[in-house]
């Protein structure tokens, strides 16, 4: 049986609307996401909000939100599918219990060349949507899959832009008539509007789905925004990173005052190409240009907020790379010997991977010892000649080698710590997610979910992330019970006060160990089989969800996951098999992280050293997602990715 697998992208946020006119500031907001919560434009909510400047929020602020748009609209263009090395394409028709996972296994085919046909794949997948696929894969692993008439692609030949079809059903004045093959983003595409404006439209949507021959409520028609819409860059294919060569126009940048400059739009500029030539986020972008809520067009002046100045590097052509591996030769320990060594491995296959497509390299392999002489090694690096520092694995050692060359402002790699009080350094780049990021989605998940369940939370012997869940819950939910426990067989079925009968739970997972997530697993499988209803999350993957796919998605298992590689992608069939022709071996742990982590930084320089102008890009490497956030302004990069993966019966 085909395994049923949705693999969503880390950080897509599901919102609740609510019809309150007022909204208390909480932690994480933005003017943003606010505005899109209640459906209404950053620049409507700066408006209602005079009080707010410069789009800085307080905690506690209370905003008015009162939605009261009905801004024109109109259908969008979508591109047809882009091929994979010139070849054709083709296209299946989704099955029931047919997965994006089960798919990229079916067809031999990676998720990323899978997400190029199909850039609407993280919306929705309903039964009966086309899927696009190589035609070749298509004709070999099909089968009996039901297929589409094939979409015939030659090299010489450009992908054409069409328009969304509307001739089944043209809306009415405010109206839509829900089709066949209709999702919430194939509707909220193409009458320019957010899914969240959408549901704000007509509520309870979201609770019960669409439903075809239905009449909803869109925007009133009109014309479509001009320019390169906000929302449209995040699915567009076609969007462009900048390099870090910048236009040479002698009015496009001008210094406004000490703490912002002023940049001109360019033709052919995106919304993308502007965060990542100056290393802000979108939501400060939108927050300190609200006009962009309505576009991007050549001409506009906007306001950025400056930053610290990018690290260039100071030598020659050869970019000066330093690993910082706790070998423990220099004082006889061999505690992490086994690790660094690893690590090593693929990271010297990420080097000879870089230094083979043209990168000029310098690279210097420095033991860090333990963290006691640690500052031993600090001797064997030339500050004013390093451009960029991998490790030290080690949170005190980090804090060491940011002050050792906090003048230079050289550009540091943690790719183990994570704590906020690294926070601080704006040179620095943490590779490691922290839990923190992963409770906050799963709070976020049960929010969802919950319907007055009682609420279970498995902790490991520290509690922390425990009890960081249930304070989210508390304060997100409405009277939530939330009980935490040591084990897995502490959870009990809740019991109908009015009929007697047993009723289901919510069932959380906050511990890494793999027993306790097998207790886990076998725990909610048989409170399921009892009850229906029991509703499983997990914050972290465990073996066992691999084995009994079948089994927990009768229990909705949501769980997370980082560092699991995709056998079937061609990326990664080509890693493992270079690794394995090297070492005669399959990569273990620390060298899939040592590949990954030197792999992406590598990535990201350009010839200047200038390793922060690419750093918003969001890459997937042999088993890590790499999706950076500046943890406040002029703070360090934090690593926010991760995978979501929902089981559905």
């Amino acid at each position: 049986m085909i395994k049923r697998f949705f693999i969503l992208s880390s950080l897509c946020m599901v919102l609740g609307v609510s019809a309150q006119k007022s909204h208390t500031v909480m932690k994480g907001d933005t003017p943003y996401n606010i505005a899109k919560k209640y459906g209404i434009t950053v620049d409507e909510l700066l408006k209602l909000n005079p009080k707010v400047k410069d789009g800085k929020l307080a905690l506690g602020d209370i905003l008015t939100v009162k939605n009261d748009k009905t801004a024109a609209s109109a259908p969008k263009a979508v591109a047809t599918p882009k091929p994979i090395n010139n070849s054709q394409v083709g296209k299946i028709v989704l099955q029931p219990k047919q997965t994006i996972y089960g798919i990229t296994k079916q067809y031999r085919i990676s998720e990323t060349d899978l997400r190029k046909l199909n850039p609407e794949l993280d919306s929705n997948m309903k039964i009966g949507d086309e899927i696009a696929l190589p035609l070749e894969s298509i004709k070999k692993y099909g089968g009996n899959q039901p297929q589409t008439v094939a979409v015939n692609t030659p090299a010489a030949t450009k992908p054409v832009e069409t328009k969304v079809e509307t001739s089944v059903a043209a809306p009415s004045e405010g109206e839509y008539v829900v089709q066949p093959k209709d999702n919430y983003y194939r509707i909220s595409r193409q009458f320019n509007i957010s899914k969240d404006e959408l549901f704000a439209l007509n509520p309870g949507l979201e609770e019960k789905g669409l439903k075809v021959g239905e009449s909803i409520k869109i925007k009133k028609s009109g014309k479509a925004n001009s320019g390169a819409d906000v929302f449209e860059e995040k699915t567009n294919p076609k969007t462009k990173v900048d390099s870090g060569n910048e236009k040479s126009s002698s009015n496009t940048n001008t210094i406004a005052n000490d703490e912002y400059v002023t940049y001109t739009v360019q033709q052919g500029d995106t919304v993308f190409s502007i965060v990542n030539k100056f290393g802000v986020s979108i939501d400060e972008l939108i927050a300190l240009n609200p006009d962009l809520s309505h576009g991007l067009k050549a001409g506009m002046v906007l306001r950025i907020k400056k930053l610290d100045p990018a690290y260039v590097k100071k030598n020659g052509d050869a970019l000066s790379v330093v690993l910082m591996l706790p070998f423990g030769y220099s004082t006889n320990e061999t505690q992490y010997r086994t690790m660094a060594i690893d690590f090593l491995t693929g990271a010297k296959l990420a080097i000879e991977r870089n230094a083979r497509n043209g990168q000029k390299l310098d690279i210097k392999i420095v033991d860090s010892g333990n963290e006691a002489s640690f500052r031993n090694s600090l001797t064997q690096i030339n500050p004013d000649n390093t451009d960029l520092i991998i490790g030290p694995f080690f949170k005190s050692n980090v804090v060491d080698i940011l002050d050792f060359t906090k003048n230079q402002k050289i550009p540091v790699v943690a790719p183990f710590a994570n704590s906020p009080e690294l926070y601080n350094y704006s040179n620095l780049i943490i590779v490691e997610t922290s839990d923190s990021t992963y409770a906050d989605k799963i709070v976020e998940e049960v929010k969802a979910a919950f319907s007055d369940q009682k609420i279970y939370v498995v902790a490991d012997a520290k509690k922390e992330n425990a009890n960081y869940i249930k304070a989210g819950l508390e304060k997100t939910l409405k009277s939530p019970n939330v009980v935490i426990v040591n084990s897995p067989a502490d959870i009990q079925l809740d019991q109908n006060m009015m009929t007697g009968q047993s009723a289901p739970v919510i069932a959380i997972l906050a511990s890494d160990n793999d027993a306790v997530g097998e207790a886990f697993a076998n725990k909610v499988i048989a409170l399921s089989k009892e009850v229906q209803g029991v509703k499983a999350f997990s914050m972290h993957y465990v073996p066992v969800f691999e084995k009994k796919v079948d089994e927990l998605s009768q229990a909705n298992l949501v769980y997370l996951m980082d560092r699991k590689i995709n056998t079937d992608g061609s990326f990664e069939k080509e890693i493992l098999a270079a690794y394995k022709g090297k070492y005669c071996k399959t990569p273990p742990k620390f060298a899939i992280v040592g590949f990954d982590v030197v792999n992406d930084m590598l990535t990201r320089e350009n010839k200047k050293g200038e390793i922060f102008k690419q750093i918003n890009k969001v890459q997937t490497q042999l088993a890590t997602k790499f999706e950076f956030v500046k943890s406040k302004a002029n703070g360090a990069y934090v690593n926010t990715g991760y995978r979501v993966i929902r089981l559905v019966p």
